[in-house]
């Protein structure tokens, strides 16, 4: 049961309604007028709506051509090169055969772009990972632009995809939108397992057949990865805003639940089509961003989502900020342990009661407005639950209490930490974030002599020569937005991992990105202001004594000098143009800071 709205939760949303009212205000004006001067079909002329529905058959081309009946926009980011995605094949027609049912009608609205940051990782396209999620975005949009619908399905899980979606989504908010997941592959090895040979083929004890091996027998099958990365902080993001339906997240990919699920998410589709307030830009409000960023702290989410939430509460007209997320990282505290943030897959996690078990506690202790409107109709209590199939048919169940075993899930009477997942740190360097979850608490602060980097491969080259055995924080600029896209620098963790193995005190200072597998090793991420923006890393030397401290909240570099400095240049090699990298060198050139949402489409 809910209890009454913690008075911090409450005092902190009244600030983010504030501070945001004259843009909300606006937006919320643009959906009224969209849906009084142009309602889906009413403009369009007859040649339109016969171009529109020219690949129909004679049921579905009456249906769109009379105006009678619902007609649901469809936005995949269906490809089968992703694992994540490759489910996605089979839902159209399932989608229209269930909107059939009901006498609707259906149509692939459009495609967006997914790219996978697995295989990208280290690679070229990597630059091209973040700017993707506004090519997402702007791709929605178009996918919708032809105005022949009534309401709309997204069909997408991983990195930038979902936040590009909600984006797009967002440009046309008077329309109802439900976000339909596909559900994690089967668990393969273990992640401490896969973490091990990582740092073995790191020091040259394996070679590459056996870390091949190794990454095969944990990516192995349709569905999203099985660590609690961005694509599955994604899904938890979902079900907390009431975007889902409830208890969709991490349902297996195959099966009867996960084709009930979406059967149900074109029934909620529908349901809400034509109601008033119940377009997506109208349902998400300040309290639905309030509820994510407390279900990020409560489980230990990605970092990334620090940066999507951002620019996917500035598409709705709300202005959210990182001393929001610290200030609710205060007030919530850590109820989950998924890798890597504990030994625990996502699907060991599903079992042991899942997002339902978090947020049934979340709701118990006031931590969430459980008035948030959903697309469920009924309030956050409805996602305090598990899907379940009963009798054949889909329903819903309580989620389960935490267990007598709390290493996967706890209680907020017995969180495994007071505050939340997520810290931010500042000081003269600028501010980052840092994934505190993932470090143990001995090894979440450090005052160490910087090695200084302008690439990855650079910390790479240092690491085989043996020049960072000692007490070191790493720094690696010129990764931002506007420098190269702001990659993830996954490479290094394996690196710095066996440096933390052999007894050395490390940290890693960046104006990049980590991702949700940013891993155990103390990583001040995002870091702003970016190099290229003349930000104070670019002032940094060799042998600068920095401190990186997740527990005051604190990065620094010691000596005043550093700041007097003339900053360095971004070198030459960096950000080249070969595979496609040319097509966003104007993106890079506008692109805002990380801290503002990374975004070029949005400032």
């Amino acid at each position: 049961m809910s209890a009454p709205l913690d008075s911090r939760i409450a005092r902190l949303t009244d600030t983010i309604r504030t501070r945001s009212r004259r843009t909300r205000e606006e937006y919320l004006a643009e959906i009224a007028f969209t849906r009084a001067h142009r309602p889906p079909r009413r403009t369009l002329s007859c040649g339109n709506i016969a171009h529109a529905a020219a690949a129909c058959g004679f049921r579905e081309k009456a249906a769109i051509a009379g105006g009678v009946s619902p007609n649901i926009g469809i936005v995949t980011a269906y490809n089968d090169m992703l694992s994540a995605h490759q489910p996605y094949g089979a839902y159209p027609d399932q989608i229209k055969a269930r909107a059939g049912e009901l006498g609707a009608t259906a149509q692939v609205a459009g495609g967006v772009p997914a790219m996978c940051d697995g295989v990208t990782q280290g690679q070229p396209g990597m630059e091209m990972s973040l700017f993707s999620r506004d090519v997402i975005a702007m791709a929605t949009a178009v996918s919708l632009s032809h105005n022949v619908f009534d309401a709309a399905l997204m069909l997408g899980v991983c990195d930038k995809i979902v936040p590009g979606l909600v984006m797009g989504a967002l440009a046309f908010g008077h329309l109802p939108t439900v976000f339909v997941p596909a559900g994690p592959m089967p668990t393969g090895i273990s992640n401490d397992e896969k973490n091990r040979v990582r740092k073995e083929y790191a020091t040259g004890n394996v070679g590459r057949d056996a870390l091949l091996d190794s990454e095969m027998r944990s990516y192995h099958a349709p569905g999203t990865c099985t660590f609690y990365g961005t694509a599955n902080s994604n899904q938890m993001v979902m079900e907390f805003m009431g975007l889902h339906v409830p208890g969709a997240a991490f349902a297996p990919p195959a099966g009867d639940l996960r084709e009930a699920l979406t059967r149900r998410a074109v029934d909620l589709a529908l349901e809400n089509a034509g109601k008033a307030g119940c377009g997506v830009g109208e349902l998400l409000d300040e309290r639905s961003f309030v509820n994510a960023v407390v279900g990020l702290n409560a489980t230990g989410g990605s970092t990334n989502l620090l940066i999507h939430l951002v620019a996917m509460a500035k598409a709705a007209g709300i202005v959210l900020t990182l001393q929001d997320f610290a200030d609710l990282a205060e007030a919530t505290p850590l109820l989950a342990r998924v890798y890597p943030n504990g030994a625990a897959d996502v699907n060991q996690f599903h079992r042991a009661g899942g997002l339902g078990t978090v947020m049934a506690e979340l709701l118990s202790a006031g931590l969430l407005h459980e008035d948030a409107a959903t697309v469920a109709g009924g309030g956050l209590g409805d996602y305090a639950r598990e899907a379940v199939m009963e009798g054949g048919a889909l329903g819903w169940r309580a989620a389960p209490a935490p267990g007598p075993n709390p290493t996967i899930l706890r209680s907020v009477a017995n969180p495994f930490e007071a505050t939340g997942g997520l810290a931010v740190v500042r000081g003269r360097l600028g501010t980052a974030v840092v994934k505190a979850s993932a470090v143990k608490p001995d090894l979440r602060a450090l005052t160490a002599p910087a090695a200084v980097f302008d690439t990855p491969e650079a910390v790479q080259a240092a690491f085989t020569a043996g020049a960072l055995n000692r007490d070191v924080v790493v720094v690696v600029r010129f990764q931002g937005p506007r420098a190269n896209g702001m990659p993830e620098l996954h490479s290094l963790m394996p690196l710095m991992g066996v440096l933390q193995d052999r007894g050395h005190r490390v940290a890693l200072v960046t104006d990049g990105r980590l991702s949700g597998a940013s891993g155990k090793v103390l990583a001040a991420l995002h870091l702003v202001p970016e190099a290229l923006a003349g930000g104070p890393i670019s002032q940094l030397r060799d042998g600068d004594i920095v401190t990186v401290d997740a527990n005051a909240g604190v990065i620094d570099g010691a000596d005043a000098a550093i700041y007097g400095r003339a900053p360095a240049a971004m070198p030459l090699g960096n950000g080249p143009n070969d595979l496609g990298r040319r097509l966003f060198a104007g993106w890079r050139g506008m692109v805002g800071a990380a801290d503002t949402g990374a975004s070029a489409a949005l400032g």
